[in-house]
């Protein structure tokens, strides 16, 4: 009865592997019948490049309050003339002030007997903008000293831009394409079969993601948030077969 069992597993494990042999040569000849038999081949093929964000846009916010508008204007002005300074003595030239938000500050008060709500103030608020190839200096700025000068200034995230992407494409695509050919040629080659010429290809679309992420999508990925970033091509591409 002990010496029957490892005998059964013998046989299970035999059995088991002339399955998987049988399996593995039914697709090898599917694969190979199918080449033989067809005129064309397709295959997906594509490329990756690392590159640096070669644009930033940086922008800041400000706002001041006063009781009255032309109050709130006065110190809004001093400001932004404060910020002006401080983006020119680190280097940054390229600049514009966006056009001036104003918010009416509003509170209940009661008189006469009656309720109503009143303007009691104004808040006013300015963004700065910088538009700069100056990706690392731009990226460093520290306006801590605007905050210690009293000026409420706050950054939002900044957008680091490749500009040069479709400079990239014609490059890119024909490496797609090779990738794609090379791909072609060991499945044809499966079939006792060679690559002629190219049929035709169709371009995907590019993903644009943060270095070493692979997040697509069917419209493509665009990155902004990340300084390095890679560019992915891909291309299906068709095949004569000889």
């Amino acid at each position: 009865m002990n010496n029957s069992r490892p005998q059964l597993f013998g046989m299970l494990a035999g059995l088991f592997l002339a399955c998987g042999l049988v399996l593995s040569s039914m697709l090898a000849t599917t694969t190979w019948l199918k080449v033989k038999n067809s005129q064309f081949i397709t295959s997906k093929g594509s490329t990756r490049k690392n590159v640096k964000s070669d644009l930033i846009i940086w922008q800041g916010n400000f706002n001041v309050e006063a009781d009255t508008l032309l109050d709130a204007q006065r110190k809004l002005k001093t400001n932004l003339v404060s910020v002006g300074q401080f983006l020119s003595d680190h280097g940054v030239t390229n600049f514009i002030f966006k056009p001036i938000e104003i918010y009416e500050l509003k509170a209940m008060k009661e008189a006469d007997g009656w309720k109503q709500e009143r303007t009691t103030g104004y808040q006013l608020t300015q963004t700065v903008r910088v538009e700069s190839e100056d990706v690392d200096k731009v990226a460093k700025l520290d306006t801590t000293p605007l905050v210690e000068q009293g000026i409420l200034f706050t950054t939002e995230a900044p957008q680091f831009i490749y500009t040069k992407v479709g400079e990239e494409k014609v490059e890119m695509l024909a490496d797609a394409t090779k990738d794609a050919r090379a791909r072609a040629e060991q499945i044809a080659a499966q079939g006792g079969r060679g690559i002629a010429s190219l049929h035709d290809a169709e371009m995907g679309v590019f993903q644009i993601t943060p270095l070493h992420e692979t997040d697509t999508s069917s419209g493509g990925e665009n990155d902004t948030s990340s300084l390095d970033k890679t560019i992915t091509a891909v291309v299906t591409a068709t095949f004569l077969l000889k």
